[in-house]
């Protein structure tokens, strides 16, 4: 885990907005702090907070539409209270979509005035709720011209997440078969098109309202699943694959265990080079293991590292982390014959130029479902806490 070093975030009681050439000269702007963890009503919008000076390789980015992660709300509540917590004030958001305002001595990439979008790592304290967000240079890339701000910020971290799971640890390749556990989070979606757009044959799980949107992204088997029979779906739709039937979606019915015998178990493993589990539970963990083939990767966005380091601290949590990877690696390496591992988002600047890519060709897109302004940054939180909102929620700032 990349550890962050102390910024100052302070309060200020003027404002000054001049650039000049590749050194910033903007000294307070807005920002949604975190002085402490816990509901949304901690989200604190102050109107002068400083703007650090650029370091050579660092961009600021005029932000005009952040997106809301389930990590900001997981963070907001105390997720990496380990880190972070003798880092507050800090800033949440991970993406941002908007204009260069000032470059580093040693950006060559971006020029002021471009419009770009990109994503912060998972660990950066001066985040993106701000109208002036900074980015080192391997963060950021110029906009799709086709997106708006609004679409653009939606897609980076999502689509890294999915970009670093699927092609940096499994390597998909054209022709493989790949099932994406919980493919209506935003995450997920964009691991089923960037798969579909690799040439792979692509499974998912989903709520029912998804089914529709997500066989449309490409997905050849979309199951509407509830967690108590969720397995017994697969036992049926793999059992479906196995016979060469067409199955375009498959609705969740009472199906006893009994039926499912373990002749249907061994006829229907070895179905998939890899799997993308974004829920993470121990019952998606068993399903997503059994359904591999030998050779295959397991991925799962629910790692211990940060929990761990949050029950025992730093210093022993995430040494423990490593430690309880490392066993189940092992174990699954023997018992099953593939590899495990726990996936997080990380820069790659290649990687999301090749995500700016498949959006420019219309084939990566992330849909919005609603908008607020960033004084409502509290409503919005508020929003995704109670799920009322299930798909992305775009922040736009002035």
């Amino acid at each position: 885990m990349r550890i962050p070093t102390r910024i100052a975030i302070t309060l200020t009681h003027s404002a000054s907005a001049a650039s000049n050439h590749n050194r910033s000269c903007y000294s307070t702007c807005r920002a949604v702090l975190v002085p402490s963890f816990g509901g949304p009503e901690v989200l604190q919008l102050h109107p002068n907070v400083q703007v650090p000076p650029l370091k050579p390789n660092e961009v600021l980015v005029r932000s005009r539409a952040v997106s809301i992660n389930p990590l900001d709300t997981r963070m907001r509540s105390g997720y990496g209270r380990s880190l972070f917590e003798p880092l507050l004030p800090i800033i949440l958001g991970r993406d941002v979509s908007g204009e260069v305002a000032a470059v580093g001595a040693s950006v060559r990439s971006v020029s002021i005035g471009q419009e770009v979008f990109g994503a912060l790592h998972p660990t950066a304290v001066r985040g993106t709720y701000t109208d002036y967000a900074i980015l080192p240079e391997d963060e950021i890339t110029p906009k799709p011209s086709s997106l708006s701000h609004v679409e653009a910020s939606a897609i980076p971290f999502a689509a890294l997440t999915a970009w670093r799971a699927l092609k940096s640890t499994a390597r998909i390749t054209e022709g493989q078969r790949i099932l994406v556990v919980g493919g209506g989070g935003a995450v997920g979606f964009a691991a089923i098109q960037i798969a579909v757009a690799t040439g792979c044959h692509v499974a998912t799980t989903c709520g029912g309202q998804s089914i529709e949107r997500l066989s449309a992204a490409g997905a050849e088997q979309a199951v509407d699943y509830i967690t108590e029979v969720v397995m017994n779906l697969f036992w049926i739709i793999l059992l479906a694959m196995k016979n060469k039937a067409t199955v375009r979606k498959v609705k969740t019915i009472d199906i006893e265990r009994r039926y499912l015998s373990n002749d249907v178990e061994v006829a229907i493993k070895g179905k998939f080079d890899a799997v993308l589990d974004t829920i993470g539970v121990p019952e998606t963990e068993r399903m997503g293991i059994n359904f591999l083939k030998q050779g295959g990767h397991y991925m799962t966005l629910q790692g211990e590292a940060a929990s761990l380091a949050d029950r025992f601290g730093l210093a022993i949590g995430l040494p423990a982390a490593k430690v309880a990877e490392l066993q189940k690696q092992i174990r699954y390496r023997y018992s099953h014959g593939i590899d495990y591992s726990w996936t997080y988002m990380r820069a790659d600047i290649e990687g999301l130029i090749e995500i700016r890519k498949l959006c420019e060709a219309g084939k990566l897109k992330i849909p919005v479902d609603k908008t607020y302004p960033i004084t409502q940054v509290r409503e919005a939180h508020e929003a995704k806490d109670k799920k009322l909102i299930p798909g992305k929620v775009v922040l736009e700032l002035d």
